[in-house]
């Protein structure tokens, strides 16, 4: 009797099945005169496409006119920042299989900053904020000629979590807040206020400070955690604007 033994033969990977998704997108076009309206639009899509994905079949498949932001598409630059189902998303890290495919996918521009056409805003109130908190290294001292300023692990750890913004935006336009107050500065500059209020080579810390402590600075958080929810990289938000009035009580950072 033959001992030989019979391996099974292992079975064909099974290809995944493409199917149809409803995306309602809020089209708005300034040109034509009309309000903001739903548009509903059919997709063969795969579970493991993303929301840009599906964007992109219709834009090239269907309406051509359909308006939106996109730059990488892998969700570094931020540009492409938008409402999905009600919460503000990254279309390109926002993946189809993630969602309830049972309902239409609602899609809609970001909230609290003028709306340009379908899904882009006019982004220039964001980046006032954000330019006017001084976003930038300021160093007085001059280091030794020919090197670096030298700063220790923990000094830079101090500040790691908000050197990941990407300026998406996904955190100040999900502020109720900055809804309804077009002078906040928002949890965006603030964030990025942060990253060199907490910088041990920087000089400046209190300038931005006193930047901070105004009726439209970091007292204008209710600490309502959306803009940490919304944050596509995961910054702690909430709690970097707390530390930011820590440092404001108390004089320095």
């Amino acid at each position: 009797m033959s001992n030989d033994v019979i391996e099974a033969t292992p079975e064909a990977p099974v290809a995944p099945q493409a199917f149809t998704v409803t995306l309602n997108i809020r089209r708005y076009d300034p040109d034509s005169g009309e309000e903001a309206h739903w548009q509903a639009f059919d997709v063969d899509v795969f579970p493991t496409d993303r929301i840009l994905d599906a964007l992109h079949k219709i834009k090239w498949e269907q309406d051509g006119s359909l308006t939106f932001r996109r730059s990488c598409a892998h969700g570094v630059c931020g540009s492409d920042a938008m409402r999905i189902n009600g919460r503000n998303r990254l279309a390109c890290k926002t993946l189809l299989k993630d969602l309830d495919l049972a309902q239409p996918i609602y899609v809609e521009a970001i909230k609290g900053l003028p709306l340009e056409k379908d899904l882009v805003v006019d982004m220039e109130p964001f980046f006032a904020s954000y330019r006017e908190v001084q976003p930038f290294l300021q160093a007085h001292s001059v280091p030794p000629k020919d090197k670096e300023r030298i700063q220790s692990v923990a000094d830079r750890a101090r500040f790691d979590d908000t050197t990941k913004c990407i300026l998406c935006a996904a955190c100040t336009s999900s502020c109720p807040v900055f809804w309804t107050d077009g002078q906040y500065f928002g949890p965006a500059a603030i964030v990025n206020a942060h990253r060199f209020i907490f910088d041990s080579r920087d000089d400046e810390a209190k300038v931005r400070l006193d930047i901070l402590n105004d009726k439209e600075g970091v007292w204008r958080c209710r600490t309502t955690f959306n803009c940490t929810e919304a944050c596509p990289r995961g910054i702690q938000i909430t709690a970097a604007i707390a530390e930011v009035k820590q440092a404001i009580i108390r004089g320095h950072r």
